[in-house]
């Protein structure tokens, strides 16, 4: 299918989607157009206890807001975070002897900047440059666009894992921290008001 086909370099995941967009466009499909992923793939083959176990890792990297440490940080104006990677784990344990249907467990993670306007000034002088919150956004609206994308691809919940410091010497992962969690408070405390709003319209 010619449309299935072209849907797949609207992937976020597809990279060279804007290289093969005329050449796409003037052939009406995309037959002769490589699809190309910037990821990493692996699988290995264990024994547990005598239990054959197969396990798969797949990674891959988005194009959007991509680039390099200290020079891309945050989120864009679109709600895209800089350099997200997603993750998935398969586990393959082989064919369920009563059900004959396979034994599979799947695990999908993404990681990526924190999803604020901040950012780093790189100096050879400041082997860790200062962060730098950018009060872009005091509604946190663009945030609220990030996670609401996060809902839309995997589904709910979404279970956010701060990884950033608690306590430093010198502020800096602990700004955003502080940020990050105001921020999911206040998207969290709309989307209540607006899911009471919901059952009171449906009660009248």
């Amino acid at each position: 299918n010619n449309n299935n086909n072209n849907n797949i370099f609207d992937n976020m995941f597809v990279w060279n989607e804007y290289l093969t967009r005329a050449l796409r466009t003037a052939l009406g499909h995309s037959r002769w157009c490589v699809s190309l992923i910037h990821g990493f793939w692996d699988q290995r083959r264990l024994s547990i206890f005598g239990r054959i176990v197969i396990v798969t890792l797949l990674a891959r990297r988005s194009r959007h807001f991509a680039g390099t440490r200290f020079r891309k940080r945050g989120l864009s104006r679109s709600g895209k975070v800089a350099n997200e990677v997603e993750t998935e784990q398969i586990v393959d344990v082989g064919m369920d002897p009563r059900s004959g249907l396979p034994l599979l467990s799947s695990m999908v993670q993404i990681r990526g900047s924190v999803p604020l306007f901040w950012s780093q000034e790189v100096t050879m002088l400041s082997p860790k440059p200062e962060i730098t919150l950018q009060f872009f956004d005091p509604l946190y609206e663009v945030t609220a666009v990030h996670f609401e994308d996060l809902h839309q691809r995997y589904g709910t919940p979404v279970v956010v894992l701060n990884l950033l410091k608690s306590k430093e010497k010198r502020p800096r992962e602990t700004l955003l921290r502080k940020e990050l969690a105001i921020a999911i408070g206040v998207i969290e405390a709309a989307a209540r008001q607006r899911e009471q709003q919901r059952r009171r319209r449906w009660r009248r």
